[in-house]
């Protein structure tokens, strides 16, 4: 390994590159076509590569590693501070070369196609939900405009205009009832691809022993373990549970200086839909400990419901969401599985 590092601005179909040996100094520059660049890195000694964490990254990042290489890919969002001017290939290869000397910036590890194939899994039914409850919610303000209000639930919308159209007593167009038949089997056809998705998700446990350890945790179901093995993969990168609590976006937001010290709402940052299903498992969580019938919660819900009665269902939920991220990071850590602890026990859990 030599001291040379490659940084690359990828596209399509064409890669600038800009080649440093000493740092804060691009020595050459090359522009090449797809076809060009796995052929030039064979060519080279073995380096460090660093790429953007981009559209492709992983793909190339595994190719660049079977030729020897140490790739690292650094979040998009911290290279551009580093862009001076102009946006450019040029300028963007200076500064990625210019970010990964700051040795503050965290890089992204390299997946696996697997969690690659688990992260599409979950990707295309996110989109298939949003769609479906797009169309949904178009079916009942078209409804409402002819005087049908469906009740709330999404399951009674598609039962609700079928008998709705069904009714040959009514005075509508036949174009009207075609269009609203057509949408109810684009409904049930989301769903049913939701629903394969759904099948796929949960046999993931029985292949790997992290996602089963993950589920152990009260709030964290199929969804957000398999998730949590496609968009984060080794948990143990991060030094402590607040470290990966802090990366979802589910600590205060601060704002201190000299003597004063604000910490405000959670900070949002991350991974959008991850936070999204920390927050979803820590509400079902807590509505399940409220319908729960036993006599003594555990100190984990026992937690959760003093937080609700103090301050409200919603930041309860916020609160225990953030323990359950960092509850996940602990299962990783210690590759155990997660055991509920009795209220009354002085030690944690």
């Amino acid at each position: 390994m030599n001291d040379t590092v490659i940084a690359i601005d990828i596209a399509k179909g064409v890669f600038e590159l800009a080649v440093s040996t000493q740092p804060g100094r691009v020595d050459e520059r090359k522009r090449l076509v797809r076809a060009q660049l796995v052929p030039y890195l064979a060519n080279v000694r073995p380096c460090i590569v660093v790429m953007e964490a981009c559209g492709s990254a992983h793909h190339w990042a595994r190719e660049f590693e079977k030729l020897g290489h140490v790739v690292v890919l650094i979040p998009p969002h911290l290279v551009r501070p580093y862009v001076r001017r102009n946006k450019t290939d040029r300028t963007d290869t200076k500064g990625i070369l210019e970010a990964y000397r700051n040795k503050d910036i965290k890089p992204v590890p390299v997946k696996t196609l697997g969690q690659q194939a688990v992260g599409a899994l979950h990707r295309m039914r996110s989109g298939w939900i949003k769609e479906r409850t797009g169309r949904l919610n178009t079916l009942r303000g078209l409804c409402r405009e002819i005087g049908l209000v469906i009740p709330l639930g999404a399951e009674k919308v598609v039962p609700s205009v079928r008998d709705f159209i069904g009714d040959a007593d009514r005075d509508l167009a036949r174009s009207f009832r075609l269009v609203l038949s057509e949408a109810c089997d684009e409904v049930r056809e989301i769903e049913r691809r939701i629903a394969v998705v759904d099948h796929e998700l949960c046999a993931l446990p029985r292949e790997l022993p992290a996602v089963k350890a993950w589920m152990s945790i009260p709030g964290i179901g199929e969804i957000t373990a398999t998730a949590l093995f496609a968009f984060i993969g080794d948990m143990r990168r991060f030094p402590t549970a607040r470290h990966f609590a802090s990366f979802v976006g589910l600590t205060p937001r601060e704002s201190s200086s000299g003597l004063r010290r604000h910490l405000g709402r959670i900070s949002k940052r991350g991974d959008v839909y991850l936070r999204t299903l920390f927050i979803h498992g820590a509400r079902a969580a807590l509505n399940a400990a409220k319908r729960s019938t036993a006599h003594e919660p555990d100190r984990l819900r026992a937690w959760a419901l003093d937080l609700d009665r103090r301050l409200g269902h919603n930041k309860a939920a916020v609160a225990l969401a953030n323990k359950l991220a960092r509850l996940a990071w602990v299962v990783a850590s210690r590759n155990d599985s997660f055991r509920s602890v009795p209220r009354s026990a002085t030690s944690a859990a």
